[in-house]
């Protein structure tokens, strides 16, 4: 799944139109919205099955395909 950009776009402007709305700026609130925006945002991507991966250092060392997505943490 690609990220979510559209979702992104309509985050910032509801954050914007809400820091907008105040009659006190508050930066630190708007940091603290726009950096939980970016980071749902990079959360949204998946990654690929099938990414080459391999273990070494041990008598168990294999290499081997990613089967199933995985999410960004």
């Amino acid at each position: 799944m690609a990220l979510n950009k559209t979702a992104l776009k309509a985050g910032i402007k509801a954050l914007h139109e809400n820091m907008m709305s105040r009659s006190t700026d508050s930066y630190e609130e708007y940091a603290q919205g726009l950096a939980d925006l970016i980071d749902a945002f990079v959360k949204s991507g998946k990654v690929r099955p099938g990414i080459t991966v391999a273990t070494t250092g041990t008598a168990a060392a294999h290499t081997g395909q990613t089967t199933s997505e995985g999410e960004i943490f």
